[in-house]
C-alpha cells in the first residue's frame, strides 16, 4: 500500500497541464508549504482531469458519492490495479474522475522479523513526480456541503520495491500524465498506464522512526539513517 509521502516543491519535467505547463509550475502557484510526511485524511494537493491547470486540495481517503453520510466507514486510501476495472466504485471513476497526486518521494515499511524499518523511495534525478489517482465528490443532501476526496492507485512492486514491500504506488511518466488528465473514457487504454515504474530510475534508503507519527511533518524525516546490519552508504 501507499500510506505516506512527501511533497517538496521543486523543478519538474512533468507535463500535466493540457496547456503545456508542468506539475511543478502549477503547484508553485498554490503550494507554499513543503509536506514531509503527508498522511491519510489530510487535505493534500491534486490536479484533476476536470481542472487540469489548477491545484485543488482534497482529503486523502475516498468517500464515494453514494455514501449516505460523511462519516462513511470505508474510505480507501489506495485502489488496486488488479481489481480497478472490476469494482464498480473504481471503474466508474476511471472513466470520469481521475487525478494526479504530486509527490517527490513516498515511504514504505520493510518487515524483518518483528521489526519494521521505514524507507523513503525517490526518483534518482530527485524530480517531482505524480501518482495516478481517482477522486470523487460527496454532497450533503441536507446542507449542500461538498466534500472532495481521492485515492492513490497501487500496483505490484518493481525489483527495487520487492525487497521492501509487496505493493507500490503507480507513478506516471510525464508523457502519460497528459493521457491520464485527458477527456478520454477508454478505461482499457487508461488501465495500460497502471504498471510498476522502472526500478532503475528509482532509489530507496532507510529513514528514522520519526516518520511513524503524522505529527512529525518536519525535514528530519527525510534524513537517511544507519541501515540495520550495517551503515548506510
Amino acid at each position: 500500500m501507499c500510506g505516506r509521502y512527501s511533497i517538496i516543491p521543486k523543478k519538474s519535467k512533468s507535463t500535466a497541464a493540457k496547456t503545456g505547463g508542468s506539475v511543478a509550475e502549477i503547484l508553485s502557484k498554490y503550494e507554499e508549504k513543503a509536506r514531509y510526511n503527508a498522511a491519510p485524511s489530510q487535505l493534500l494537493p491534486v490536479i484533476t482531469n476536470q481542472e487540469p491547470t489548477t491545484v485543488q486540495y482534497f482529503s486523502w481517503g475516498l468517500l464515494p458519492s453514494w455514501a449516505k453520510e460523511k462519516e462513511h466507514g470505508l474510505r480507501p486510501i489506495n485502489a488496486r490495479t488488479e481489481t480497478i476495472l472490476e469494482k464498480p466504485q473504481f471503474k466508474r471513476l476511471m472513466s470520469s474522475k481521475r487525478c494526479l497526486v504530486p509527490a517527490d518521494g513516498f515511504y514504505e515499511w520493510k518487515r524483518v522479523g518483528k521489526t519494521k524499518t521505514p524507507y523513503r523511495i525517490v526518483l534518482k534525478d530527485q524530480e517531482l513526480f505524480t501518482f495516478a489517482g481517482l477522486w470523487d465528490e460527496w454532497v450533503d443532501q441536507g446542507s449542500g456541503e461538498v466534500f472532495n476526496t481521492f485515492t492513490v492507485i497501487t500496483t505490484e512492486p518493481n525489483e527495487l520495491m520487492a525487497g521492501i514491500h509487496n505493493r507500490m504506488p503507480v507513478i506516471l511518466h510525464p508523457e502519460e500524465e497528459r493521457l491520464w488528465l485527458s477527456e478520454t473514457n477508454d478505461v482499457q487504454r487508461l488501465a495500460e498506464l497502471l504498471r510498476p515504474y522502472p526500478a532503475e530510475e528509482m532509489k530507496a534508503y532507510p529513514v528514522s522512526a520519526l516518520v511513524n507519527s503524522t505529527r512529525n511533518d518536519v525535514p528530519a524525516v527525510l534524513a537517511p539513517v544507519a541501515e540495520q546490519g550495517g551503515l548506510f552508504g
